[in-house]
């Protein structure tokens, strides 16, 4: 978990920028999921964004919503303390330019939502916007826009959620311009599932259970849009973006410790991904409570992302995944940042966005901004 610590210095306000008669414009973004809570700020660049200011807290919102769909006091305590946390990053970087601040499956599916949000409102100031997880999918894609290849036209970016896992389909035209042809959304995700199957260590038998239950669900969606044929082809480039897929990455590597900057954009081989979740089941329970890439927040959290991955690979015959320590957020603020300086930013009519970058051009944020451990989806 990361902490963040108040600063006392001048670059925490607006700088003007050298050469140009103009004041540097800070963008923020918040991404309230099921399990965690994570801010950034960030100012455009010519080539993409500065990192200004990132923070990230694990709440568990969604913990329990499994049993009657809403939001428990305890998981509302630790958000809204995590939130008024954000509340202050954002007062010392003000003016922040542009905002959004969304959440996601566990304020779509909880009956108390709008009383939690007035809450967020009254404690933090903060006004909190619960998306579609047609909405989810696209910014996820957004957000991985930098590390798409541009020699192959289409991608398939999975994002695995605390309570959803949103699954898209983009296409790059010859123009540059990246669209979602389709998406379906499963309706679990590493929280509600750890809950749903509790013990320590998963079971052989409800490890199988997620798997068959995802390739039921993932069915209709890869014949509507000949996904397995395009795959097998080396036509699609499957993209990761999550906790668990993070967690993947830096196992692969044998880190010790997560460090984002090896991780993101890498892309690991399907057996070298069967490799990492062979070690992942070994090391049991406590073994990866103590692993510094995992942690006793993750460890349960960890097999069930692992389920989902080891579904989508042996369903589609998937050579290569590209790890992104990226989504939402990213996505947000690249949807901010393109907007037409002029127009006002109205995130609900974006179908389309604009492809301007590739993988060897993507962004890399400064070290001293970086989270010790931003691995905690």
């Amino acid at each position: 978990m990361q902490k963040w610590v108040k600063k006392n210095n001048k670059s925490a306000k607006p700088a003007v920028l050298k050469n140009e008669d103009k004041i540097q414009r800070n963008y923020a973004a918040i991404d309230l999921g099921t399990n965690s809570c994570r801010l950034v700020i960030a100012s455009p660049t010519p080539a993409s964004f500065r990192i200004v200011e990132t923070f990230s807290r694990i709440t568990r919102l969604g913990e329990g919503i499994i049993q009657d769909n809403e939001l428990s006091r305890p998981a509302i305590k630790r958000t809204v303390a995590a939130l008024k946390v954000c509340a202050g990053v954002l007062d010392e970087y003000a003016p922040i330019y542009r905002s959004r601040f969304v959440a996601t499956a566990a304020c779509r599916r909880a009956k108390n939502s709008a009383e939690f949000f007035e809450v967020v409102k009254r404690e933090t100031g903060l006004n909190l916007e619960v998306i579609s997880s047609k909405e989810e999918s696209r910014l996820a894609v957004v957000g991985c826009v930098p590390l798409l290849n541009r020699n192959i036209k289409r991608t398939l970016v999975f994002d695995i959620g605390g309570g959803s896992t949103e699954i898209s389909l983009a296409r790059i035209t010859n123009s540059g311009k990246t669209f979602i042809e389709g998406f379906v959304s499963l309706p679990y995700g590493v929280v509600t599932i750890s809950e749903a199957f509790p013990a320590k260590d998963m079971t052989t038998l409800a490890y199988n259970t997620i798997i068959e239950r995802t390739h039921k669900l993932l069915k209709d969606f890869d014949e509507k849009y000949g996904i397995y044929e395009a795959i097998k082809n080396q036509e699609i480039q499957i993209i990761g973006t999550s906790g668990t897929v993070t967690v993947l990455g830096a196992v692969h590597l044998n880190l010790p410790r997560y460090n984002r900057s090896a991780v993101d954009g890498i892309a690991i081989t399907k057996q070298d991904i069967d490799r990492a979740i062979a070690k992942i089941k070994r090391l049991g329970d406590e073994g990866r409570k103590k692993h510094p890439c995992i942690g006793a927040q993750k460890a349960d959290l960890t097999m069930a992302g692992c389920a989902i991955i080891e579904a989508l690979c042996s369903f589609w015959p998937i050579a290569e995944i590209t790890v992104a320590d990226r989504g939402i957020r990213e996505g947000i603020l690249l949807d901010m940042m393109h907007s037409k300086p002029n127009q006002p930013y109205s995130p609900h009519k974006k179908k389309k966005f604009h492809h301007p970058y590739h993988r060897d051009n993507r962004f890399k944020p400064a070290d001293k901004n970086r989270s010790k451990n931003n691995n905690d989806k």
